[in-house]
This record gives structure tokens, sequence and C-alpha cells, in this order.
């Protein structure tokens, strides 16, 4: 790791990057494509010293509250977090100025800051988005080797769901030839069900690669998965968008199944979902004494 001091936190659209860097290992990461502009090896974190500082300073002159997020880019309990505190602390200040909050991740450490999710939950809405890409276990230590099983994730869920956290799952990327099988997406939606997630993101069958993060996979691909780099190679040269051939199929199977269960998995209205503020306590100074006995 090393410690940068930074002259801003939040983005246009109120969101964050506590830490710049991962150290999960997913094989297929898009962050660390080149376009980022990230000017230190990837596993290196860039621990923003001042980030809680700026929130605060950033939190106090907001006219209107709002949706903070974090966790799109790098994840916020990566495994310095357990040593650093930083997301807490910024999790924290939103608690403390009433805003809401949407946290991504992959890591069952979330768990720590439940009494924090649910504390702004009662004043606002916290969502937590949670990433599941493979079901089965062996794979998943096999592409994502440095983060919690897909088990544990899904366990995580759970316990969001018995807390009324609302949950948000992220069912991306879907690598083709590898774990793009209808056994698989059916297996991720079996636990999507049970822990009755809010939402499914779903951009597709498939991954994005770039440059940085395409020779990275590559690299990987040859280590893991013999003559697949090849075929990778000839199906799609150097395109951007890598789908899968089972996409229609599979997208199909994923709407039906989130229709008939009540998940939403339009991705507009997920996203609608994820930035929509709620004030809980306007609504219920809303609520005048004796006014649910009016229809009586």
């Amino acid at each position: 790791m090393h410690e940068t001091e930074v002259k801003g936190i939040l983005s246009a659209q109120n969101g964050m990057n506590i830490y710049r860097g991962c150290t999960h290992g997913c094989i297929y990461c898009d962050s660390r494509s080149k376009c980022y502009q990230m000017h230190h090896d990837f596993e290196d974190i860039e621990v923003k010293i001042n980030a809680a500082e700026l929130l605060e300073d950033a939190l106090r002159r907001k006219r209107k509250k709002c949706i903070i997020g974090t966790g799109a880019m790098s994840d916020p309990y990566i495994h310095l977090e357990e040593k650093l505190g930083n997301t807490r602390k910024c999790i924290e200040l939103i608690h403390h100025y009433g805003f809401g909050l949407a946290i991504q991740t992959k890591s069952a450490r979330i768990l720590r800051d439940l009494e924090l999710f649910k504390k702004i939950n009662e004043k606002s809405k916290c969502v937590v988005q949670m990433t599941l890409t493979t079901y089965d276990e062996a794979l998943n230590k096999v592409i994502e080797p440095n983060v919690s099983t897909t088990r544990e994730r899904f366990e995580a869920l759970k316990i969001m769901r018995d807390n009324g956290i609302p949950t948000v799952v992220w069912l991306s990327p879907v690598l083709p030839f590898i774990n793009d099988t209808e056994e698989n997406i059916l297996g991720i939606l079996d636990y999507c069900i049970e822990a009755k997630v809010h939402g499914i993101i779903c951009f597709g069958i498939g991954l994005t690669l770039r440059e940085g993060n395409r020779e990275y996979f590559y690299k990987k691909l040859d280590e893991h998965f013999p003559g697949m780099k090849g075929r990778y190679i000839e199906k799609y040269g150097y395109a951007y968008q890598v789908s899968s051939p089972n996409n229609g199929k599979l997208m199909s199977m994923v709407k039906r199944i989130c229709r008939s269960h009540g998940i939403l998995c339009d991705i507009n209205e997920c996203f609608s979902y994820l930035h929509k503020f709620e004030d809980k306590n306007e609504y219920e100074q809303l609520m005048l004494p004796g006014l649910d006995k009016l229809g009586e």
C-alpha cells in the first residue's frame, strides 16, 4: 500500500472510491484497464488518507440529501480495510449527516458494518450490492482467488435480508466457455431468490476486455485454462464487448425467472432504485396522529 492525499472524494454522481487498486485477484477485473490511469501496480493499494475529511466537508456543504455510492470501481472491503477502517469511517459520516448509502462488494467483510447499515436504513435507505459470478465453488477460487467464496457472499445476503437491508446482486461478468452455462446461472438465481434480493443487474452474459485488463485476463487463462486464450482470440479478436454465444438463451432465462419472483431486472429500474434517496423520518412526520384510523 501507499498513502496519498487527494483533492476531492465525491464524483458528480455522488460516488466515491476510498481505495484505488485491489487485492482480490479476480482474473477479469475491468479496473485494471489503462484508461483509468492508475499510475501504480494494481495490487499496490492507493490509500486516500484524507478521504473521510473530504467526505465530511462534502456532506456538510450539500444542500440536498442523496444516496452516496461506493464500490463500483474499487472494492471498499479489500483486505486492508480490516486494519485501516477507512470505509467504516466514511459510512459513519454518511449516517451522521443523514444521507443514504449504496455500497457494492464481493466480500463478506461487509458484515462487520451491519449495525451501521441498519441505522442508515432506519432514517433513509441503505442498499447492499453483492457481485456473484460463479456458483461452482472450485471454479470460484480460480477466477476470484482472494475474495469471499460465492457461498459466503450468499450467506451475507441472507443476513442482510434478515435485518431488513435491501440487496441488489450484480450478475457480472460471466466468462464465455467457462461459466456461461445454464447450471451456473440457475445456481446464482436460486441464491438470489432465497436471499430475497430486490434486484439483479446483468448487462448480458459476457465480459468487457480492453488494454490492461485484457492482457492480465489472457495471462490467467493460460495459467488455469490451457488453450482458452486461443479460443478467445479466434472468436473475439480484440473486441471490447465479449458476448457469450449463450447470451440470448441465458438472458431470457434470467428475465423470466426474475419476473416470476418479483425481482427487478431492468437495468434502468435497478439504477433508479439505487439512486433514489428516501427520507423515512419525513414520511413519519407526515403521518398525523390518528390518520391511519380515518378509514375505520
